[in-house]
């Protein structure tokens, strides 16, 4: 199954394509037990694989991953907001906008990255196998409008917090998990940060730090000595 990010043209004329049985293998036993829950995949030979499942599939994805694939390691869980922000760069800190005097245009469509995209959230995750050394990147694409997942705890217990950044971040429900509380934001805060549409209007105020106020290093700035003295 390739990706629609498969760019068949790239591969040289009478060449074949390299074999990577081990990896090959993982999207064949997801296939299997997946079935239509298999959207997209690809393999870049002794290097990495990438697969698209359908968000009713990603729980079980997980446990083929797991049970099947020897992917013993939970590395991450998270998501992924592909709409371009609508502010362009007005939400930039306004020291980052000097000399940037290009006038600002329309949003891009949604661009997705490996294996494809429908729809404006995807969950994404990535877990390893520690013996045979192979890791495998998972994407899950969500409803725009109410994204919802169910959560990975069952498989991988790890997965406990990143499922609540997840949910605390963007907005996406994680069905299943037993304590959905924030850990960063204070309870009654309203929002989700880190979807493109969520207005950071503190850096309309003041710059990241380390912008501004960097105190000069040693030698910065000094009049070169001439020997004289005062």
């Amino acid at each position: 199954m390739s990706s629609p990010d498969t760019n068949l043209d790239e591969v040289p004329e009478g060449s074949e394509p390299v074999a990577d049985p081990a990896r090959d293998a993982i999207v064949a036993a997801l296939a299997d037990c997946l079935g239509d829950g298999l959207v997209a995949s690809e393999v870049l030979a002794g290097t990495d694989v990438w697969v698209r499942v359908m968000a009713g599939s990603w729980l079980a994805a997980a446990t083929v991953l797991r049970d099947i694939c020897g992917m013993a390691y939970f590395n991450f869980l998270s998501a992924i907001d592909w709409m371009p922000s609508p502010f362009g760069r007005d939400m930039d800190a306004q020291v980052d906008l000097v000399g940037a005097d290009d006038p600002q245009v329309d949003p891009e469509p949604l661009a997705w990255g490996i294996t494809g995209g429908s729809t404006r959230f995807q969950m994404i995750a990535r877990v390893h196998d520690p013996v045979g050394h192979i890791g495998v990147t998972v994407k899950a694409d969500l409803d725009t409008d109410n994204p919802r997942v169910d959560s990975w705890i069952p498989v991988y217990p790890g997965a406990d917090w990143h499922e609540r950044e997840a949910w605390e971040m963007f907005g996406i429900t994680i069905k299943g998990h037993p304590n959905l509380v924030n850990l960063y934001l204070p309870s009654q805060f309203e929002g989700n940060p880190l979807r493109k549409d969520y207005p950071l209007l503190a850096r309309r105020v003041k710059p990241w730090p380390g912008i501004v106020d960097v105190e000069a290093m040693p030698g910065d700035g000094d009049e070169p000595d001439d020997g004289g003295g005062s």
